[in-house]
């Protein structure tokens, strides 16, 4: 698996990384989860995202790699923990980290991310919201002065904020979720070039939209789903007829383009089990998606541009798929 140097931080990470959300108690059944997890550390995968917000994942990630001796950067998060949440107080937020090193075995955090920093109204990080100065800043830099993190990011899914808290220069990675993949693409114009512009590691997450390519929901778009606007329904037959003319499963295609995208570092994606760690590391291998493909997908792509007014965060393709849930 190919390693890249993940921007200012100078760490080595594969191009493939695992995200935590799968390990949780919504992921299923554990010793799916070890084993798929077990299996992409055998396979040379070498870095792991988590956070207190993903339920039980901290405890769960920690519970499975306690005995591995190999390499391994960690990520998680400050966000919801300990509760009552106070994202003002440094005191709780630096608790947050004592547990979060406790549960995942480990003397230190190497990227330490804080999550939605781009969204006041879920946790309100910042006493100046324009200059995005707080507590938790201080924090960080104690942590960091201690050993007990090694580097600050920011773990987002707004397409906009986001890059303004990018600009500020204070972080090393950024983490950008929803918001880069066939279909949906508002990262690229904001988010990516600030990060660039301070010489910040990219991580691009869910690149399956939490389940819509994560496999093709034909009987929906063509007879279904009354909530998805007519463009984007469009846009995805468009996607499918694409998908027969190359033969090519729409998680390759998916994972794929994100990784043909040279601003990205490394793309992280969720594995309930190892047949699922398996496509994604295989989609990975076989490398970015040949430039003729890659324009055919930037038409589709322009059919919509930006997301239809209301249209859902995450599309509920799982409401008309007998109610079983995808974490992707």
């Amino acid at each position: 698996m190919q390693k890249v140097t993940l921007g200012r931080t100078g760490l080595e990470v594969t191009k493939l990384a695992l995200g935590g959300l799968f390990l949780s108690e919504l992921g299923g059944v554990f010793e799916d989860s070890r084993k798929a997890t077990l299996k992409a550390l055998e396979m040379g995968i070498n870095y792991i995202d988590t956070a207190p917000a993903y339920y039980d994942s901290e405890k769960v990630l920690g519970k499975i790699i306690k005995d591995w001796e190999g390499p391994l950067v960690i990520s998680t998060k400050l966000g919801g923990r300990p509760q009552p949440f106070d994202p003002q107080c440094k005191e709780g937020l630096i608790q947050s980290v004592e547990m979060s090193l406790e549960y995942l075995h480990r003397d230190h955090i190497d990227m330490l991310m804080i999550h939605e920093p781009d969204r006041v109204k879920e946790y309100n990080w910042w006493t100046d919201e324009l200059n995005y100065e707080g507590p938790v800043l201080e924090a960080i830099d104690e942590m960091k002065k201690n050993g007990m993190i090694r580097f600050s990011g920011l773990g987002g899914t707004t397409a906009h904020e986001l890059a303004r808290v990018c600009d500020t220069g204070k972080f090393d990675v950024v983490l950008t979720a929803y918001n880069y993949s066939l279909l949906w693409r508002e990262a690229q114009y904001e988010v990516f070039k600030a990060a660039k512009r301070h010489n910040m590691g990219i991580i691009c997450g869910s690149p399956l939209q939490q389940g819509a390519l994560a496999v093709r929901h034909d009987e929906e778009i063509y007879n279904g789903a009354p909530w998805i606007s007519e463009p984007r329904r469009e846009q995805f037959k468009a996607l499918y007829r694409l998908l027969d003319e190359t033969g090519m499963d729409i998680v390759e295609m998916a994972v794929r383009f994100v990784i043909s995208n040279p601003d990205v570092h490394c793309v992280l994606t969720g594995s309930a089990n190892e047949a699922q760690f398996m496509q994604n590391y295989t989609a990975v291998e076989k490398g970015p998606l040949p430039a003729d493909l890659l324009a055919k997908l930037d038409e589709i792509y322009a059919m919509v541009p930006f997301r239809p007014s209301l249209e859902y965060f995450t599309l509920p393709f799982d409401n008309d798929c007998k109610g079983q849930k995808k974490f992707y």
